[in-house]
């Protein structure tokens, strides 16, 4: 397959979450949009490597509309990291104020500043909290519960955040029949150092990642229900990067997390021959 040359792109990074970000605003995004291209770009040895790829378009309303593709190539609702790197890319090309601005998502609009250089996006209301998921506890599980923050995910709480087999025990939660579109899967414990460690199984990449945002929300939403965090919960992600979730009381129209951390530009370049 033959891609155009001189494709610009940005590879960023949110708390090691990894992606190729494409300005659509101008250029549709054509066959990079597709299954076999996302796959072929987001290899890690042969193409570029990422685990997902946001494509930037134009909205009638917000500042800019993000679609993010999963490194399958499925199309997913929301992406937390890949939303705090849109909007540092977005401030990066000086479509936006820094102080405040909106863009849509295909899970709604989401608000975003930033604050000491760093992202802070508001999410759309929790849907489906469950602080028992019920589902059958594993070795080394101690309690589990569900929560969509815009994708549906699985928090297990933990012994022995090391000991946890992700790709296998998360697969396992991930394609449970219960779950009618699946799951992420987040294990959280509590480190020696006092901070919550989280690692994650991700659906679409379908292994563990080394970040994930949403789920650093639902993972602080469950804390949280469980009386064993606050409304703000620092957890320290499987790159060793802080992401904070910021979970204020239900406002009668659901619960509204927020979430800050990391988002960089890597690298750009233009993509060739694949």
């Amino acid at each position: 397959m033959t891609i155009p040359h001189g494709r610009k792109f940005w590879k960023m990074s949110g708390s090691g979450n990894d992606f190729l970000f494409f300005d659509a605003r101008i250029d549709p995004p054509g066959a990079f949009s597709t299954p076999g291209v996302i796959d072929q770009v987001c290899a890690r040895a042969t193409g570029v490597g990422a685990d997902g790829v946001v494509f930037i378009q134009t909205d009638a309303v917000e500042a800019f509309r993000i679609r993010y593709f999963n490194r399958d190539g499925s199309l997913a609702e929301l992406c937390g990291n890949a939303s705090l790197c849109s909007a540092r890319l977005a401030s990066e090309l000086g479509v936006v104020d820094r102080n405040g601005f909106r863009f849509a998502t295909d899970a709604g609009v989401i608000s975003a500043r930033f604050i000491a250089d760093e992202p802070e996006i508001d999410l759309q209301p929790v849907k489906g909290l469950r602080p028992d998921a019920g589902l059958k506890l594993g070795a080394g599980e101690l309690r589990m519960g569900f929560a969509d923050t815009g994708v549906p995910h699985l928090v297990v709480l933990v012994d022995d955040i090391e000991r946890v087999d992700v790709a296998g025990r998360g697969s396992e939660l991930r394609f449970d029949p219960s779950l009618a579109d699946g799951a992420n899967v987040n294990f959280v414990a509590k480190a020696a150092d006092g901070l919550w460690r989280m690692r994650t199984y991700e659906r679409g990449v379908e292994g563990e990642t080394l970040a994930c945002g949403t789920g650093t929300v639902a993972v602080g939403v469950l804390l949280k229900a469980w009386g064993l965090s606050g409304d703000r919960t620092r957890l320290r992600s499987q790159s060793g990067r802080i992401l904070t979730a910021t979970v204020p009381d239900d406002s009668g129209s659901g619960i509204k997390p927020s979430l800050q951390g990391e988002a960089r530009v890597v690298f750009t370049g233009e993509l060739a021959e694949f």
